[in-house]
């Protein structure tokens, strides 16, 4: 037991007082060998500063829809018969849609036809005797209460002969509504009923969408809704794609906030589509707000976050003081840690106000951990790599010659060997076994070159 609990802490002195490779050509991390005040160097990736147009933007998903859409409602109540048109079927103004059964109306037609020329006739004769007995009453050979009879049923016979007219352009407009009709140029989007359901009035029977445009509506919370104003311009993608597939502009905005969600309403009205683009399809919209040519932007994974915590005294309450830097390459070998002013975002592009110089080198990949003056080894594509794990006694199949002055020099020895070694330190201190095992190995590295002259 003791002398495994030996060999333990032998090997933990190994692993911290013996370097690994020292080739000045690998990329990993590397370590001064024992006794020396080496620097941990790190790999890492650069790239330069972009000097490009960044837009602050506002994003939210809604639904592309027609600015009109129609309900189509029956205007005479009785089965249907026939369809004209189904969904996604384009139609214009006038255009019959369905076929409601007119036996019945076709019939009231008839008879208000038959009222009517019926009454055209007893007007016509009550006209003509009122005239005549205005006449006679002109020359003194009739009565004035035989006039006011014939003008009484002459008026009546009118009164009529205008009801009989009234009945039948209702019943010919009831007769007409047999077919349905579309009111407008669009798209149907929906249909209720099949052949053989009943239609009645004030049921719709069919949505037709108008073609004369599209809009989408977004809800946006209160910051984002103050800083879209109306007139700006609006990029739409589907959720799926990264192309843009139709365009348009802010055209109306709520003037208050929903006082339950505490959302506000904007309508987009699209100007150009794309063959994308349907009633219904939900697409992103992205609003530019605020634009810059000739910006410094750098990728957000560049960014090293620092958060302080602190106690607010007024509101006795934890506040965040959030700080943003990045790591410029010093000649290639040397970290310079930059802090930064930030600006506005677009997706995970940062335009950066103040801090960097447009020919700086920042660096984007290994950053993570880095110190101020921290020493790298810039390295890009194959030439980079992630640091390795190494066991001592990783190279026995070597010769010593060409083993690194930080090897293990129990490596290749046998266990005999070793435990007179083990023997040798007990009892010595950390700094004593770091010489015995300097010593030992500078003996190996002269033996080694002996035997190989």
């Amino acid at each position: 037991m003791k002398k495994t609990l030996l060999l333990l802490s032998i090997l933990s002195v190994f692993i911290i007082s013996c370097g690994g490779d020292n080739s000045a050509e690998n990329s990993q991390s590397n370590f001064s060998t024992f006794g020396g005040q080496g620097q941990r160097v790190t790999s890492v990736e650069t790239s330069e500063v972009e000097i490009s147009t960044i837009a602050e933007q506002v994003r939210s998903y809604g639904n592309v829809k027609a600015q009109n859409v129609i309900s189509v409602q029956p205007q005479v109540s009785n089965r249907i018969t026939e369809f004209y048109v189904d969904l996604g079927d384009t139609v214009r103004q006038g255009q019959a849609l369905a076929k409601i059964y007119d036996a019945t109306f076709r019939d009231e037609l008839a008879q208000a036809r038959s009222q009517v020329e019926q009454s055209r006739i007893a007007l016509q004769r009550d006209s003509s005797e009122y005239n005549r007995q205005q006449r006679l009453n002109e020359r003194g050979l009739t009565s004035e209460s035989e006039l006011d009879i014939a003008q009484a049923a002459y008026q009546n016979s009118l009164a009529q002969f205008e009801s009989a007219r009234s009945s039948l352009t209702q019943a010919l407009e009831n007769f007409n509504n047999t077919e349905v009709k579309s009111p407008v140029n669009g798209v149907v989007v929906s249909r209720a009923l099949e052949v053989g359901d009943i239609a009645s009035t004030g049921t719709e029977l069919f949505q037709i969408a108008s073609t004369n445009g599209y809009e989408s509506r977004i809800y946006l919370p209160l910051q984002d809704w103050r800083a879209v104003k109306i007139g700006q311009e609006v990029n739409m993608r589907l959720s799926n794609e990264s192309e843009v597939n139709a365009r348009g502009i802010v055209s109306r905005k709520s003037p208050q906030l929903d006082p339950t969600t505490g959302l506000g309403e904007v309508v987009i009205t699209l100007t150009q589509t794309g063959d994308a683009i349907y009633p219904g399809v939900l697409v992103e919209n992205v609003i530019n707000i605020t634009t810059k040519e000739q910006a410094m932007v750098v990728p957000r994974s560049a960014l090293v976050e620092q958060v302080e915590t602190f106690i607010n005294p007024e509101t006795n309450t934890i506040d965040l003081d959030r700080t943003y830097s990045v790591f410029v390459s010093r000649g290639d070998s040397v970290a310079e840690r930059r802090e930064l002013d930030l600006g506005i975002e677009q997706g995970d592009r940062i335009e950066v106000l103040a801090g960097l110089l447009p020919d700086d080198k920042i660096i984007v990949t290994g950053q993570s951990g880095l110190e101020d003056g921290a020493r790298i080894s810039v390295a890009s594509g194959d030439r980079f790599q992630a640091p390795e794990e190494r066991q001592i006694g990783g190279n026995e199949d070597q010769p010593a010659s060409n083993r690194a002055p930080g090897q293990n020099p129990l490596a290749n020895m046998s266990e005999e060997e070793r435990e007179v070694v083990r023997e040798k330190m007990q009892g010595m201190s950390r700094e004593e076994r770091l010489a015995f095992l300097r010593d030992l190995r500078e003996q190996q590295a002269e033996n080694a070159d002996s035997t190989s002259n």
